[in-house]
């Protein structure tokens, strides 16, 4: 019964367009910060043998206690059939604010990670021209040549504190999450992280990052770009330390950002994607379905990047044609974001067809023609483009989508690549059954520790050990040093917070519109605030089964 009220629930709630990845089988990883999985933690989904339980009337405490565990055990099992790992669809649209696509006139996007997707090898090429940049040009040790580019190191919206040296993930309540914290290459233990911050996990608004992430002392990674910069950082640093070389840590922080910025800036880059774009970019046939679709509907596109028109002109050459600029109103290039959007005192410029710079004073902005620099506001006045009726896509939370939505009342969309991995995972038969485990042990934890007699002390002890491990099995199924870019053990992180606050809609990429109608209308789940939702989901997931464990929060008022 229990089973087959849930399935009826995944029906509801599968996603309208497309189908969910393959289910991926993978082994329990060990987690760095509580070693491997203990004798305790197994399949979720197994059956368990405990300490025999009696009848909660007359049994010891502890008996009470595991004879409670295993009933748990057995309803979470039996709650989970195998079709409830297919929930999520990759190639959908989720929404943090209700938006209608019929209402949307103007479509605006960024270039590189929203029109242009690139593939995973760009990263090892920034990172290896960057670090050679440090040796050859920064005189730094020949010794870091040794490393190579990990992929799978970092992720997405970390913190780096550049007087500690220290890579971490904090999140949306501003604490670090314990366990995903790095000097160089190496787990900095939890009780020297606390330690470093004056005997709590939790740094102060006026040490965090500003509006753009770049706070004081700590700086925030937000772009894809950041990844090989994450990797160049922690190598160098590991090889500082290992070496017990001095260093001052601003000046090895700023090297390897000017190391990085000199690789996008004398546009090698740039180069690499040029000499063989069918390697280099993806979904290219995508990007020309998207644009071709909106524009036989009647919409206006526009685009605003900062990349170069011959790097741009290239690439949409490749993807869409040579007759690109007819799909767009307005193109904007080297249009030096995030000032695009709050300084008025740069003018547009136009381009002639080879690129050179015209003189003329910009009236209007002209289809077909090329613009470089301008401001936001001179490109309201001249187009008229003003509130929802503007959606804008991009990668950046900060520089593509912050002022726009806070500032100018623009709809944004935020393309978030990492996010079809993500699904693809949380669809898994491991992760669903660990997560929901997890969530019920929790429960159990909850309401079981008013039993405070010692015997009833070492099973809560033991359970509490069981949800560690399983949290930090669950948090290396997406990455063994630092977990989910969208959330921590429990919270959201500070990427997942601004990701809500910056983003009407958020997607893997723009491919994900061909799935919906262009005058679809999105509704964001109503998810239950705390006081709202008072019971766990280990009590009520079925919607119709009693709930035993009410009488023993009867004495809480």
């Amino acid at each position: 019964m229990a089973g087959a009220g849930l399935r009826a629930a995944a029906r509801r709630w599968l996603p309208c367009a497309g189908h969910g990845g393959p289910r991926a089988a993978s082994s329990s990883p060990s987690c760095p910060g509580c070693g491997p999985p203990g004798p305790g933690v197994h399949c979720p989904g197994a059956p368990r043998s405990a300490p025999s339980s009696e009848s909660a009337g007359g049994a010891e405490p502890s008996a009470h206690l595991w004879a409670r565990y295993q009933d748990m055990r057995r309803l979470v099992h039996d709650l989970l059939p195998p079709e409830v790992c297919s929930l999520l669809n990759p190639a959908a649209i989720y929404a943090n604010n209700e938006i209608s696509l019929r209402d949307v006139e103007v479509y605006g996007f960024d270039y590189d990670y929203t029109l242009a997707q690139y593939a995973d090898a760009l990263h090892p090429e920034i990172f290896s021209a960057a670090r050679d940049i440090l040796i050859e040009h920064y005189k730094y040790p020949e010794g870091i040549r040794k490393y190579d580019y990990n992929p799978s190191f970092a992720i997405r919206g970390l913190h780096y504190d550049i007087q500690k040296s220290l890579l971490m993930k904090i999140d949306a309540f501003h604490y670090v999450q314990l366990g995903t914290a790095y000097r160089g290459l190496q787990p900095v233990p939890d009780d020297e992280v606390i330690d470093l911050y004056g005997g709590t996990q939790h740094i102060p608004l006026y040490q965090m990052s500003g509006f753009y992430g770049k706070g004081p002392s700590i700086k925030q990674f937000m772009d894809i770009f950041s990844l090989p910069e994450m990797a160049l950082l922690s190598c160098v640093v590991d090889h500082f330390l290992g070496h017990g070389l001095e260093f001052d840590q601003a000046h090895l922080y700023k090297d390897v950002t000017d190391a990085i910025r000199d690789v996008h800036v004398k546009g090698l880059m740039y180069q690499w994607i040029e000499q063989d774009m069918e390697k280099y970019i993806l979904r290219g046939e995508e990007t020309f379905a998207v644009l071709s679709r909106l524009v036989a509907h009647g919409k206006q596109l526009f685009l605003i990047t900062n990349s170069p028109f011959s790097f741009v002109d290239k690439g949409m050459r490749h993807m869409v044609g040579p007759d690109w600029r007819q799909l767009f109103d307005v193109v904007i290039v080297q249009a030096d974001k995030p000032s695009f959007f709050t300084d008025r005192r740069k003018p547009f410029r136009k381009l002639d067809e080879k690129g050179s710079l015209q003189w003329d004073r910009i009236t209007r902005l002209e289809k077909g023609k090329i613009y470089r620099q301008g401001n936001l506001f001179d490109f309201l006045r001249l187009t008229e483009w003003r509130g929802p009726r503007v959606l804008y896509f991009g990668d950046h939370l900060y520089s593509d989508l912050a002022d726009l939505m806070l500032r100018h009342g623009w709809r944004t969309g935020a393309i978030i690549p990492e996010l079809e991995r993500e699904i693809r995972i949380i669809n898994t038969e491991q992760y669903m059954h660990s997560l929901t485990w997890q969530q019920a042990l929790t429960g159990l934890l909850e309401r079981m520790q008013t039993y405070q007699d010692a015997e009833s002390r070492q099973v809560l002890a033991a359970w509490i050990k069981e949800r560690q491990e399983l949290r930090c099995i669950t948090k290396a199924l997406f990455n063994a040093q630092f977990g989910s870019i969208f959330r921590t053990f429990h919270n959201p992180t500070y990427f997942s917070r601004r990701l809500v606050r910056f983003s009407d809609l958020y997607m893997a990429s723009l491919s994900c519109l061909l799935n919906y109608r262009v005058d679809f209308t999105f509704y964001p789940r109503r998810t239950p605030l705390q006081h709202e939702a008072p019971l766990w989901m280990d009590q009520l997931c079925t919607g119709c089964m009693k709930t035993p464990f009410l009488s023993d929060m009867a004495h809480i008022r």
